[in-house]
């Protein structure tokens, strides 16, 4: 596979995953890896780098290494069904997902932070390799330009406010209703501010840590709910929205079924209905909460609509950032071809070094009892005409490696340290 310029990838990156274009939330959920960190100690033992995004809508695994073994890594795992791209399509696959034109709702700006942290994750257990850190932040880069240049999230929902108008169109409107928000990490933030521009009675913000529960609701005027008392406040609400991250469900049947108990209308054997809206991956209400009487549970699968609606207002706009992400794709492999001749460069440089110490020391040896300025002198001039000898072949072979010849890039080292012979394209 080739960029739009004929030139071809010389390193191996590949990417797979599933995400709410392939898989429900279901699905997802039984795909995420629980333990990120685990995952990415084990993941290394195979790969030079490998970073894990896991969001809401999407598990996707990027390594520095080759495609066939991540596929039988991760099937080893218990994957099936997922995708996989390898080297120029795993490229253009990234930047698509910087760019937003591969989320639920195109054009949103949190998965660049989402990526971001990813790769800090990945850095901080030492998993990410040199050649990941370009791809990502190159990949970050774009996105941020795509942005820039289009109106691709002029007016984007994150996943978070999409909730919002789903409740809003279940209800006709929010004026004048209660809101409980379950989970004050990034995406209760979204939520609770996408809930601050409504004309609400009360937004209530739940937490396990109440001081950030407390944080959150002074920033969008609303009222902290330490996380024992949610029951009290589910009865009080008109919608929760649950988007937590915890590795287990928060909101139970059995619960449930006591809220509802306590909501019914007085003299009257049916509950005030509760709209609960399910946007955590893994889930936060537990299974079978349906269909208890009064509650309408939603979850990520029921956001897709919102998405379309998003997406058919701004497919003009997606036409454009995918015409862009072609014009950085080129760039994209440049740069990590340039890269790929790092190892070459390495062997050029180490034998250029040997050479420069060996006549630096035959150099002060002749000198006899030269003084510690002498040497620094010599050392120094050893050094610079070593540098600039090396200066001209050294772009030389970036070059090389940049347009994809990377057989080429070692030829030329090859005949500077070896003295082997440098054919040339006739001859070839």
């Amino acid at each position: 596979m080739m960029s739009a310029d004929g030139t071809s990838l010389q390193v191996p990156v590949a990417v797979a995953g599933v995400s709410h274009h392939t898989a429900t939330a279901d699905v997802l959920e039984k795909m995420r890896f629980p333990d990120e960190r685990v995952f990415l100690d084990q993941a290394r033992e195979r790969f030079r780098g490998v970073v894990l995004v896991q969001t809401c809508n999407r598990v996707e695994v990027v390594v520095h290494g080759d495609h066939g073994i991540l596929a039988s890594f991760l099937e080893s795992a218990g994957w099936k069904d997922y995708y996989l791209f390898s080297g120029i399509d795993a490229l253009r696959h990234l930047l698509e997902l910087a760019c937003g034109i591969d989320s639920m709702i195109v054009g949103e700006d949190q998965i660049l932070g989402q990526m971001k942290s990813a790769l800090m994750q990945a850095m901080e257990t030492g998993s990410a390799s040199p050649v990941l850190e370009i791809c990502i932040n190159k990949a970050m880069h774009a996105g941020v330009e795509a942005r820039r240049r289009t109106r691709i999230n002029r007016g984007a929902v994150s996943v978070g406010s999409a909730a919002v108008q789903l409740a809003e169109e279940r209800l006709g409107t929010l004026e004048g209703k209660h809101i409980l928000v379950i989970g004050s990490g990034e995406m209760g933030g979204l939520v609770a501010r996408a809930l601050a521009e409504k004309n609400l009675t009360a937004i209530y913000v739940a937490n396990r840590t109440y001081s950030r529960a407390e944080i959150l609701a002074e920033k969008i005027g609303g009222r902290a709910v330490r996380f024992e008392d949610l029951p009290r406040y589910m009865v009080l609400s008109d919608v929760v929205i649950s988007c937590t991250a915890a590795p287990h469900p928060v909101i139970h049947c059995e619960q449930l079924e006591e809220v509802m108990a306590a909501r019914c209308w007085p003299h009257e054997n049916r509950p005030r209905p509760l709209i609960v809206i399910d946007i955590a991956q893994p889930r936060d209400v537990e299974e079978g909460a349906g269909s208890i009487r009064g509650v309408s549970l939603f979850t990520i699968d029921d956001l897709r609509d919102v998405s379309e609606k998003t997406m058919d207002s701004r497919r003009s706009e997606a036409q454009k950032v995918r015409e862009f992400i072609e014009e950085e794709l080129v760039r994209f492999v440049r740069l990590l071809n340039s890269h790929a001749a790092d190892d070459a460069l390495g062997a050029l440089y180490t034998w250029a070094e040997a050479i420069r110490l060996r006549e630096r020391d035959r150099a002060i040896a002749r000198m006899g009892n030269a003084d510690e300025r002498t040497r620094e002198i010599v050392d120094d001039l050893s050094r610079v005409l070593a540098k600039k000898i090396l200066s001209d072949v050294t772009m030389s072979i970036r070059l090389c490696a940049e347009e994809g010849d990377l057989d080429r890039a070692e030829a030329l080292v090859a005949a500077i340290t070896r003295g082997e012979k440098l054919c040339s394209r006739r001859e070839e």
